[in-house]
């Protein structure tokens, strides 16, 4: 990917190196203070709590990162020092985020709506959402709470070393793909589905797990469709890194690796073979109509 020269995301949330306890991790505490408001003991504790705030800042001492986990009030960490290596990632993953920014801006417009931007967390080892605490090891994820990504980059790591996946766009594509679950969000789409998975049985939750996360693979085409096309991001090799991206993390092939076996009804993200099928799809018309994964008998 030509990525060097492209513009970088303002929606940016860097916490590597933040620790994220389960109390202050993610600004716990400044989300109790509505129920301490409704008490009258919570009041007393709010104002001895002001106190000793404004008094330790009067001291010269920062009690905010405390309380909000480690961050400042902009939202990024305190300085860090990470390896040039590290920090490049960050500068790619920041770039692919504004370019998804660029793509949504025109299709939203050209739907007579406007794209809200997601923020993008960078986090190390565990983090608090507004989806609950996640680990890395669960991958990257989208939040609807709070309408964010969150990725911990050593899952680029993973994806080359223990996925057999590696390259840029490979690693964009995974950033494009939760982006898409932020315009399913947008669209309305997200709703729809959790509304059918109130009343579905555990076989059908999954299935319409599998058409949501592979019109999220469609989207992420799009996403590609649009680099290519309109701002020639792409060079020779990049789909087929990202088509192997998507075959890496196919449910099959990770129920292969992880048990042994295959079992098609437990599928959440579809095969193989279904999420490369849809990229492609988003990949060559660029269009969301093109997407509809949710009323089609041929994932």
């Amino acid at each position: 990917m030509r990525w060097k020269d492209g513009r970088r995301s303002g929606n940016i949330e860097d916490r590597r190196g933040v620790s994220a306890g389960p109390l202050f991790a993610g600004g716990m505490v400044l989300r109790l203070i509505p129920a301490l408001i409704r008490s009258k003991v919570g009041r007393w504790v709010l104002v001895l709590g002001v106190v000793i705030f404004f008094g330790a800042r009067m001291l010269g001492v920062d009690l905010m990162p405390f309380l909000t986990g480690g961050q400042t009030g902009s939202g990024t960490t305190q300085s860090q020092s990470f390896s040039a290596e590290e920090q490049e990632l960050a500068d790619f993953v920041s770039v692919v985020l504004a370019d998804t920014e660029d793509t949504w801006d025109t299709v939203f417009q050209s739907l007579g709506r406007v794209y809200e931007h997601p923020g993008l967390v960078l986090f190390t080892d565990r983090v608090q959402s507004a989806c609950g605490s996640a680990h890395a090891a669960m991958g990257p994820f989208y939040c609807p709470g709070d309408r964010k990504v969150y990725i911990d980059l050593s899952f680029y790591h993973d994806l080359k070393t223990r996925h057999g996946a590696p390259g840029d766009f490979a690693q964009a594509y995974v950033i494009a793909h939760e982006v898409g679950h932020h315009v399913q969000t947008l669209l309305g789409i997200s709703d729809k589905v959790h509304a059918e998975l109130s009343k579905a049985s555990a076989r059908e939750a999954n299935q319409l797990s599998v058409r949501q996360e592979l019109q999220a693979d469609c989207f992420a085409g799009i996403w590609g469709y649009h680099a290519h096309t309109q701002r020639q991001l792409l060079d020779s090799g990049d789909l087929e890194e990202a088509l192997a991206a998507a075959a890496a993390i196919g449910d099959d092939r990770l129920q292969k690796q992880s048990q042994g076996t295959v079992t098609p009804d437990s599928f959440t993200h579809g095969s193989s073979a279904q999420r490369v099928r849809w990229f492609k799809q988003g990949f060559k018309s660029g269009k969301i109509n093109a997407c509809d994964t949710f009323n089609t008998d041929a994932l």
